[in-house]
């Protein structure tokens, strides 16, 4: 089969890349600028709002996984844009070209949509995929981490000094390794009865998630770090300090107002009735291990 792929320059789509290439599945990948050569991959110059790329994206492919999408941006737009219109662009273009399957990398945060911009654009983007006709699967992955992530890599840096600032010690959130959630983007290509028409909330098995300061704890460990200082900021701190990232950052602020809202809700767990199928999928990556193979990964990269 050939699949069509969204984002697959990106964090997870490198890895979803490298993963199709273990199993021999053939790529057809979007790209906004020229690519080396690759392996079992057809590069497609173009961008979501490209339909000549997009419709040569979709030529024959048996189906298209889109991971394409925005975390951050500076407004409203900004993430209707790329997640809501960048959706719709990849969906027409599927429908036209008579792609029977597709799997959409939308995110948990996508459950809450009135908490933040970026959840309510994701939840918009799945009312567009589960209009589409096809035969779709929805994964609303929770904070994903692993090499090339530059998110949760703040974290890390802030672990080597001994201190990972974290939202209020009240919430709870799970997490996921991005060579489990690649595995599992694969593995739902297949038309499933038990996965078509489906929303799925894939964690790394740990039961009721991670508390904030245990998660901490976990990359302190992570980079070598026996003991972390764990302060748990409010609300009004946050938001402070998303002022300040803005000021000195500008439009590359990891921290956000809107980014903010979301993090300071208490219950981003994986629902446990969400789970993909045991049959098909189970995460393989213990976080401990995972967390500690992403630290090495960051110090050989000279990130750390």
């Amino acid at each position: 089969m050939t699949i069509a792929v969204t984002g697959a320059t990106g964090f997870v789509g490198q890895t979803l890349l490298e993963e199709a290439a273990r199993q021999n599945i053939p790529i057809r990948a979007l790209t906004r600028k020229a690519q080396p050569p690759r392996v079992g991959v057809e590069w497609v110059t173009g961008d979501l709002a490209d339909r000549r790329a997009l419709k040569r994206l979709m030529r024959n492919a048996e189906a298209v996984i889109h991971v394409a999408g925005v975390v951050n941006a500076p407004d409203r737009m900004g993430f209707q844009k790329g997640n809501v219109n960048g959706t719709l662009q990849v969906v027409e273009a599927a429908v036209a070209a008579g792609v029977p399957r597709l799997v959409f990398v939308s995110s948990l945060s996508a459950r809450e949509p009135d908490l933040s911009e970026y959840g309510a654009s994701k939840r918009h983007a799945e009312r567009i995929v589960a209009a589409s006709g096809m035969d779709w699967t929805i994964v609303r992955p929770p904070a994903i981490y692993g090499p090339r992530d530059k998110e949760i890599f703040e974290l890390f840096r802030a672990a080597r000094w001994g201190i990972v600032p974290m939202p209020p010690a009240d919430g709870r959130a799970s997490i996921i390794h991005v060579a489990d959630l690649a595995r599992l983007l694969l593995a739902l290509l297949p038309v499933r009865n038990d996965t078509g028409q489906a929303v799925l909330e894939p964690d790394d098995g740990q039961e009721g998630g991670w508390a904030h300061g245990e998660l901490a704890r976990l990359i302190g460990r992570a980079v070598g770090r026996k003991t972390i200082w764990v302060p748990h900021l409010s609300q009004t701190t946050l938001e402070w300090v998303a002022k300040l990232d803005g000021f000195f950052r500008g439009t590359g602020a990891k921290l956000t107002a809107d980014r903010v809202r979301y993090m300071c809700y208490p219950d981003w767990v994986c629902a446990p009735d969400k789970a993909p199928p045991a049959g098909l999928w189970t995460p393989s990556v213990d976080s401990e291990t995972g967390m500690a193979e992403t630290a090495e990964w960051y110090r050989k990269e000279g990130w750390l």
